[in-house]
């Protein structure tokens, strides 16, 4: 997830400088998620009001999501869980380690 530090409701009221910074830190964590995980395809979205699925009113922010082939199983349909094949603080350290180098 990428967020701006100006805690705004709408992408328009972004400061361009700001709506900058966030697609080219989406643009490095692409790239580094494409180095670390390989996937087949990666999903970009941001949800903009409440009936759009925003969960933090007042804020905007951009996920990125590594996605693979067949990816969306039972636990994600059926169960509305989401599996990650490592422990969240692992995938934290990786992808903080390649932003330090």
């Amino acid at each position: 997830m990428i967020a701006p530090y100006l805690h705004t409701d709408e992408l328009r009221k972004l400061p361009v400088p700001a709506a900058t910074e966030m697609m080219a830190l989406t643009q490095k964590l692409e790239g580094i998620l494409r180095e670390l995980y390989r996937p087949d395809g990666i999903n970009l979205g941001m949800n903009l009001g409440k009936a759009a699925g925003a969960g933090v009113a007042g804020h905007i922010h951009m996920h990125i999501l590594p996605r693979w082939i067949a990816d969306a199983n039972f636990m994600s349909v059926i169960g509305e869980t989401r599996v990650n094949p490592e422990a969240l603080e692992i995938t934290y350290e990786r992808i903080r380690g390649k932003f330090e180098s």
